[in-house]
């Protein structure tokens, strides 16, 4: 007797889609790719995906959402000059675009209408890469088994970045024409188009790299919001709690960087023992601690100037 000793579907990410089902009898069709919002199981069968998003995917979809709205908020300060009373307004304006753009994203995936999706679960980094892992039997035919795996942690993130270029467009050259009058013509528009330029930048790094941004978001959170505060204080001077105290601004940005660092914290712990890893929150103000106790010694001040002088 002839045995087929050939496993019934080939690849990682192949699966036999169901075609009929009549009580317990099951219909499956021939190995293949799984549906849009299926993945394989270990029997190699398409499942729907039905489980919510975990707190660690919850917190990657926020990294990738803070990441337009913070760039919004860089240029925005970058352009609009020190005496421009526009920049608080156009401030406001992205975030209610990027907020508005997480609800209606929301809303349009599934299930449709509600704030809330169904997911797969990410079980390793190749479930990003689904299109590497398309096997070939006879090593000549390939056998095309490329889809979400990680449904829809990938491909929410491009309609996000789709609905906030559109949301831009459609509000924020109307405030910045009737607001930004301190600003030459030239200059009022060049946060918009710097835009213009980071959206489809932000795109193509989520579509290479998303996998790779799914595993090391909470470290890159930390490292740049360790370095851009230490940037930030040093440029401003800052080193005393009096110099911090003295401006609003500076507080305001302070406390945005504590917000991150806690990000940060919780999505490495993923506080998946919360009486152990809530403590951890304690080492937020460090970093800024540490940075006013040792800025006498090494005093920003002198070098800035020193800097500047071409010394």
């Amino acid at each position: 007797m002839a045995v087929d000793i050939q496993p019934a579907c080939l690849g990682l990410y192949c699966g036999k889609t169901l075609l009929f089902k009549n009580g317990s009898t099951e219909i499956y069709g021939e190995c293949g790719v799984c549906p849009r919002g299926q993945r394989t199981n270990a029997q190699k069968y398409c499942q729907p995906c039905t489980e919510s998003p975990e707190l660690y995917d919850w917190l990657y979809l926020g990294f990738m959402a803070m990441l337009p709205l913070v760039l919004h908020w860089f240029f925005i300060e970058w352009y609009s000059g020190k005496k421009s009373s526009s920049a608080l307004f156009q401030h406001i304006t992205a975030l209610f675009e990027c907020s508005m753009a997480a609800i209606i994203t929301l809303l349009v995936s599934d299930p449709i209408g509600v704030l809330h999706i169904r997911s797969c679960r990410v079980l390793m980094l190749s479930d990003w890469y689904t299109m590497l892992y398309n096997p070939s039997p006879d090593y000549i035919t390939t056998v095309h088994c490329t889809h979400e795996a990680v449904y829809p942690l990938y491909t929410i993130v491009f309609i996000y970045y789709a609905f906030c270029l559109v949301l831009m467009m459609l509000l924020r050259p109307l405030l910045v024409k009737k607001i930004a009058c301190g600003l030459g013509k030239s200059d009022r528009f060049k946060s918009i188009y710097a835009a213009l330029y980071f959206f489809p930048i932000l795109t193509v790094l989520q579509a290479v790299g998303g996998g790779l941004l799914y595993y090391a978001f909470p470290y890159i959170i930390l490292v740049l919001s360790l370095v851009t505060l230490a940037v930030y204080m040093s440029a401003s001077e800052i080193e005393n709690c009096y110099d911090l105290l003295v401006r609003k601004k500076r507080l305001i940005v302070l406390f945005s960087h504590w917000l991150l660092h806690a990000y940060g914290i919780i999505s490495i712990s993923r506080v998946d023992k919360l009486e152990q890893d809530l403590p951890l929150l304690a080492l937020v103000p460090t970093p800024a601690l540490f940075y006013l106790f040792t800025a006498k010694f090494t005093e920003p001040s002198r070098i800035l100037s020193e800097g500047a002088n071409g010394h």
